[in-house]
């Protein structure tokens, strides 16, 4: 049975910073060909993409609204897939998903993302 859990939210104040947890059990982050995305949704907004990363290439996108500010990394002795965030502004504030997938391909087509995370929130302040 697959489990990704996410942690590291938290409240923090603009131009703050955090780092988001995704361990996964059941899972091989390092397996190729496995993709782990990070997602987020606001209040009122649709889920959104927001970085993925491939397993194999270590291939990684982002959403034009965090480049530059969030990295996204996995770390597989621990199994687990980080997103640093700084910077960070108050339009970041969402709930932040992590999800995966293992079919050799890596979007943000969350229809694709067989696993799903039950998600960290993260508040920033002005």
């Amino acid at each position: 049975q697959v489990q990704l859990v996410e942690s590291g939210g938290g409240s923090v104040q603009a131009g703050g910073s955090l780092r988001l947890s995704c361990a996964a059990s059941g899972y091989t982050i390092s397996r190729r060909g496995n993709c782990v995305g990070w997602f987020r949704q606001a209040p009122g907004k649709e889920r959104e993409g927001v970085a993925r990363i491939l397993s194999g290439s270590g291939a990684t996108a982002y959403a034009d609204s965090v480049k530059g500010r969030f990295t996204i990394s996995q770390d597989n002795a621990k199994n687990t897939v980080w997103l640093e965030m700084n910077s960070l502004k108050p339009e970041d504030t969402a709930m932040y998903y992590c999800a995966a997938r293992s079919d050799n391909y890596c979007s943000f087509i969350q229809a694709r993302f067989r696993y799903w995370g039950q998600g960290t929130q993260v508040t920033v302040s002005s």
